[in-house]
């Protein structure tokens, strides 16, 4: 693998659903803990550079959830708690963070997360955050399409099995964006 090269100016960091609703259910490889662990210190190395940081997070309504036939219901009949889509303390919004809202499992589809990105010059993404072949995967498959450069923080995602998760990185990730782990990352913003 050829050295990473990060431009400061033209990288943003996109963390997928770190929210009270996801981070409490088990996850596999990787405890959510860890996973925001880890996030927090891609947070704190993008927000000490002065690099923009997108937060993502779902806020699911009964007049928003899609309704679709499938063979198997992935949404749950019971109503979430009211503090189901508040993000994770550790990574709570700043002043300079852009959070966006979502209705689905990618952060693009029916967002301005793109147009958000393209004004402010962003030409590649850092992406991380639950779960990784769900949230994570559906938003970098978005960005693939759109062009961006992508940077996957594989131990800073995790999903609800490790099979699910080493799907994603290994069939997915590899073939549209860099893989890397964190420290990888942050060896790279120092």
């Amino acid at each position: 693998m050829p050295e990473m090269v990060i431009d400061k100016a033209k990288t943003a960091l996109v963390v997928i659903d770190l929210q009270k609703g996801m981070a409490a259910q088990p996850t596999k490889p990787y405890l959510a803990q860890d996973v925001i662990k880890n996030v927090t210190k891609l947070l704190n190395i993008f927000r000490k550079n002065g690099m923009l940081v997108f937060l993502v997070h779902v806020i699911p309504t009964k007049e928003t959830m899609l309704n679709v036939l499938s063979d198997e219901s992935f949404s749950s009949s019971s109503v979430p708690s009211p503090d189901w889509s508040e993000f994770v303390p550790e990574i709570s919004p700043t002043s300079t963070d852009i959070v966006i809202v979502k209705r689905q499992w990618g952060a693009f589809y029916g967002t301005d997360l793109e147009l958000q990105l393209r004004r402010r010059g962003m030409n590649t993404i850092v992406l991380c955050g639950i779960s990784t072949d769900v949230g994570v995967e559906s938003t970098a498959r978005f960005a693939y399409e759109y062009g961006f450069q992508q940077i996957f923080a594989e131990d800073a995602m995790t999903s609800t099995s490790e099979e699910q998760h080493n799907a994603a990185v290994n069939f997915t990730f590899k073939r549209i964006g860099r893989v890397r782990k964190t420290d990888e990352i942050l060896k790279v913003l120092q």
